[in-house]
């Protein structure tokens, strides 16, 4: 077994996410010193579940299973407020700890519920999907959904540690790992050119799990995140490039009601954003070509509804990035140069708008 280790953090606090494929021993390590451990895991990852609880019992901790609901029903205020009284039920301590395990939006709540349990108790997150790995179990940003936007109420709260066992990605669903693959990508887009270059050298195998390259994009993807959020712990600067493509991404995601895939929306998303880079004069046609035809060849869309506009419009009015009533969208220079595209023209924002719709056939969650 191959254990590859990518620190993320400062000098004021440091963790690691432990890389490799058959890694659950190393997990109380990640615990460290503590009575109770908490384990949220969405309800249909019972069997997953399962092996972490009884390697945190082997290893002499009070082990409890928490199952919370799938996908992205679990990031509600009312989830979180069951898993307090859970919690409090069990007299959880600050010396205790949460394990989130699942995809996205499991260790979304998981982060989101130990950073608010006695104003903050230890965590360590096990992403069991591709999209968790590459990205939302990486960085301490926590978050549970509202009826207004996705994200919204959350706290930076850095885990102990992150824990990626390569051996559950063969077990998911072929659109689940392709929608993973939307955030490998944007990580090239933004920093790491050789990432599009190893996916376009083999984009059968990057959308497999037993891909040649499998292991370096994902390893690739997570050093991207990890260089940017140690730079950046709380989002106030550079760290805002990691939402190239999330701004319309996001969007989409509020008016499907959260049954469409993050990265189904992000890669629209990306696409979006390279053309507004057009239309502004920072980049050419060749680049904006390359993100559709990468991004296709992964069986990623590239398009979505023309009708869909006027609400996308309204929802990206409450973007994280917005700024009062001026929306800021991350873009390319080039590539690998993201910026900030600051307050754009309405007609630029139609305009590029018009230019992703064109096949309207977009793969959805069920």
């Amino acid at each position: 077994m191959t254990v590859t280790r990518i620190g993320v953090g400062d000098s004021a606090g440091r963790y690691d996410v432990v890389v490799g494929s058959g890694v659950l021993s190393e997990l109380p390590s990640l615990v460290g010193d503590a009575a109770q451990v908490a384990v949220i895991h969405p309800e249909s990852l019972d069997g997953i579940a399962r092996p972490v609880v009884g390697a945190l019992e082997a290893a002499g901790y009070r082990a409890h299973s928490m199952p919370v609901p799938d996908g992205e029903a679990a990031k509600t205020a009312a989830v979180a407020a069951d898993l307090w009284s859970r919690l409090g039920q069990r007299n959880f301590t600050r010396s205790d700890a949460v394990v989130g395990v699942g995809g996205g939006a499991a260790t979304d709540l998981a982060g989101f519920v130990a950073a608010t349990w006695l104003r903050g108790v230890r965590s360590v997150l096990v992403p069991t999907t591709l999209l968790g790995m590459v990205d939302a179990a990486v960085g301490g940003k926590t978050g549970i959904n509202t009826p207004e936007g996705k994200n919204l109420v959350g706290a930076f709260h850095p885990p102990a540690g992150v824990l990626c066992d390569l051996a559950t990605l063969p077990s998911l669903p072929r659109a689940d790992y392709i929608g993973g693959l939307a955030e490998i990508v944007k990580a090239g887009f933004i920093d790491d050119p050789v990432i599009c270059d190893l996916v376009e050298d083999d984009p059968e195998g990057a959308a497999e799990p037993g891909g040649r390259h499998t292991r370096e994009l994902i390893e690739r993807a997570i050093r991207v995140k990890a260089d940017v959020v140690s730079g950046d712990l709380r989002e106030s600067g550079r760290r805002e490039i990691l939402n190239y493509g999330h701004t319309l991404g996001h969007a989409i995601e509020r008016a499907e009601n959260y049954t469409f895939r993050h990265g189904y929306a992000v890669s629209i998303g990306m696409v979006y954003a390279a053309e507004l880079a057009r239309l502004d004069g920072r980049v050419g046609d060749d680049l904006v070509q390359r993100h559709r035809s990468l991004l296709s060849s992964v069986g990623l869309p590239v398009s979505y509804a023309p009708e869909a506009w006027p609400e996308l419009r309204a929802a990206m009015s409450v973007d994280k990035k917005a700024r009062g009533a001026t929306l800021r969208f991350v873009v390319l220079d080039g590539l690998a140069r993201p910026t900030i595209l600051s307050g754009p023209a309405p007609e630029l924002l139609d305009e590029a708008y018009r230019a992703v719709t064109g096949d309207t056939r977009v793969p959805r969650s069920h």
